[in-house]
């Protein structure tokens, strides 16, 4: 009798690769939470009070500078106007262009209600982004 040797074939080999699939899963769920939380986070009131170190001008594509100074006179452009007629110039900067930034500049002591009649102007022009301009305080200065 011959005894010959016997042939085993080897079983599986362990693995060495890592399993990319259940990662791919993970970090499109994270992926979509994000996208999903994002506009949420984004949306805030833009607000710069009179007298802080963060007072900088946005940067907006086009704007148009509103001033009210102490005695509730209203300036377009470094000219004196009128109410209605800051209201028809506003129109037709919206006409122009709707996402035009109405850039208020108001001097701390003009009382609330003038700087909302100022702001309703540009809303019914149809200009709804409204940015307010403050001062950086001076250096040495306490807040």
């Amino acid at each position: 009798m011959a005894f010959g040797r016997l042939d085993r074939s080897q079983g599986a080999q362990p693995m060495s690769d890592i399993n990319m699939t259940p990662l791919i899963d993970v970090m499109l769920v994270l992926v979509v939470i994000f996208i999903i939380t994002a506009p949420l986070l984004a949306s805030s009131i833009k607000l710069d009070l009179p007298k802080t170190d963060a007072a900088r001008a946005g940067d907006a594509p086009q704007s148009v500078t509103v001033v009210v100074d102490a005695a509730g006179q209203t300036y377009l452009k470094d000219q004196a106007i009128a109410l209605d007629e800051l209201a028809r110039q506003l129109t037709l900067t919206a006409q122009a262009n709707a996402q035009t930034e109405v850039l208020l500049r108001a001097d701390k002591t003009v009382p609330y209600g003038r700087i909302v009649e100022v702001m309703g102007a540009a809303q019914t022009a149809g200009l709804n982004r409204i940015g307010f301009v403050a001062d950086a305080p001076a250096p040495g200065a306490k807040p």
